[in-house]
């Protein structure tokens, strides 16, 4: 048995799950929702995500696991969380020692940084050029300017951070590096750039989207 992933293939939440999963090495089962139906708003999937938000996790033995972000549709942190943590000695390294306190306390620090001064912005920009118009609601381009202007502003931290060190929890790779690709890639379509102007961000960006685990989480 393998573990199954509840959500649709070109969900950005759902791809980030596939990213880690292939880094680990472990198989799995995509079961794609079909959202022309709300099949995500359907009685039998809202006993496995009360919220009816995706992806969903279900482990081999049954274990079901759902997270609930603070962005809608960003249900893909504990899951990556807990498929690092489960499978730590198999294939990427992506979580610090647990027994290493300030690792931990400095991978913490990178999951607040991304949730807070990254995936805001990042997801917002998505939203309004990709999300609201696939439901009829036209781009308050007001709002995308503010967007842009203060993911551009919040990634001069980045470019100070990036600028001593290889990621954003240190010189190891993490799963919060991992979680920006979706919308890091969703929004340099239609803002490059604020990545252009930061060269330390745009290394450290395309490094992440030309992971072979990134390309084949794309992968239908």
């Amino acid at each position: 048995m393998v573990l199954t992933i509840i959500g649709h293939p070109s969900s950005g939440s759902t791809r980030r799950v596939k990213t880690v999963l292939i880094e680990k090495g472990i198989e799995y089962t995509l079961k794609p929702l079909d959202w022309a139906v709300a099949e995500h708003k359907s009685e039998a999937y809202l006993k496995l995500q009360p919220f009816g938000q995706i992806p969903v996790l279900i482990d081999e033995d049954g274990f079901t696991l759902f997270g609930v972000d603070r962005v809608p549709g960003s249900e893909s942190r504990a899951i990556t969380r807990y498929i690092a943590s489960k499978y730590a000695e198999q294939g990427t390294k992506l979580l610090p020692d647990p027994s290493d306190a300030k690792a931990v306390a400095l991978f913490e620090q990178a999951a607040s940084i991304e949730q807070g001064n990254f995936d805001p912005y990042a997801y917002g920009i998505a939203d309004e050029k990709v999300f609201n118009p696939m439901k009829g609601i036209p781009t308050d381009e007001k709002r995308l300017e503010y967007l842009i202007d203060t993911l551009n502003a919040k990634l001069d931290g980045y470019e100070r951070i990036l600028s001593k060190q290889k990621y954003l929890a240190g010189d190891e790779l993490t799963i919060v590096d991992l979680w920006h690709i979706p919308y890091a890639e969703m929004s340099e379509k239609f803002a490059p750039q604020v990545y252009e102007a930061h060269p330390k961000v745009n290394a450290w960006y395309k490094a992440l989207k030309e992971r072979p685990s990134w390309i084949k989480a794309k992968e239908a």
